[in-house]
């Protein structure tokens, strides 16, 4: 095998019998939180930092670039909020050219910190997925933006989530995206999210051994991964699944990945 292929495994669907359902609180007694079935399924995972510049965020969903950033502490919710969220609206403006930006969100994972519950930190996600669904992404609009929604909603968005090492060199649960184009329409799977006061949707995946997935092997601090969930425009690239996974080149004992996701939602001067 090519020395800018890796053999990895990916966790998919394996039984659409019954729809997935994700509980974000915990559910009333006897409720399983979690449903579905997923088994692991063989990939290969290729090299994307040599080829970076022949991919498209409209063709692929998905950009890997190089970003510096002045943010001291990416824990540090108060300098994340004032420092990086500015950056990566900037960044992402200039990289799309959408008229407007809206950095909402943002979230980081590192697997012992989650086990110990320190700054809020989650674990990475081991499973193929997507953020959005055509029902989920344009109500997300209407919940963050109210009274501008529907005016919005007449033109292109999209929602592109940046991410980057919060340290470097990543080397454990790496993140893996996968091309749009490879990417079946049936593969996509609606998973509902059931919280307190709503429900939302994303989609999981179904295995197919057509997907093509890139990684950027020991990714840097400054080396960022546009990452997009959801594009209005169907003649475009539309979602882009992702996932953790264990790259096979890794050596024991290594760091535990820390990494953070800003959620943005890009809208564009013309019409869908």
């Amino acid at each position: 095998m090519s020395t800018n292929v890796v053999a990895g495994v990916m966790n998919y669907l394996a039984d659409r019998a019954q729809k997935p359902v994700t509980y974000m609180y915990t559910p009333p007694a006897g409720t399983p939180p979690r449903t579905g079935e997923y088994a692991k399924f063989p990939i290969s995972v290729h090299d994307g930092r040599a080829l970076r510049e022949q991919f498209s965020l409209d063709v692929h969903g998905f950009l890997f670039r190089t970003h510096e950033t002045t943010v001291g502490n990416f824990y540090d919710d108060t300098e994340v909020k004032s420092v990086y969220y500015p950056e990566i609206e900037h960044l992402v403006r200039a990289t799309t050219g959408a008229s407007k930006v809206l950095v909402f969100d943002h979230n980081v994972r590192c697997a012992p910190m989650a086990e110990r519950g320190e700054n809020a930190a989650r674990e990475p996600v081991r499973m193929a997925h997507n953020d959005y669904t055509p029902k989920s992404g344009p109500q997300r609009v209407r919940d963050l933006l109210l009274n501008e929604a529907e005016e919005l909603l007449t033109h292109r968005f999209a929602f592109i989530n940046v991410w980057r090492p919060i340290r470097g060199p990543v080397q454990e649960a790496p993140l893996a995206v996968c091309d749009a184009q490879s990417i079946k329409p049936d593969d996509y799977v609606t998973m509902d999210l059931i919280y307190h006061d709503r429900v939302g949707e994303v989609y999981v995946m179904n295995f197919n051994p057509n997907h093509r997935w890139y990684y950027l092997p020991r990714q840097q601090r400054n080396e960022v991964i546009f990452i997009k969930g959801y594009d209005s425009d169907p003649a475009k690239a539309c979602f882009t699944a992702h996932s953790a996974f264990d790259d096979p080149t890794t050596p024991p004992h290594v760091q535990a990945r820390e990494s953070i996701e800003v959620r943005t939602i890009a809208f564009f001067a013309q019409d869908r």
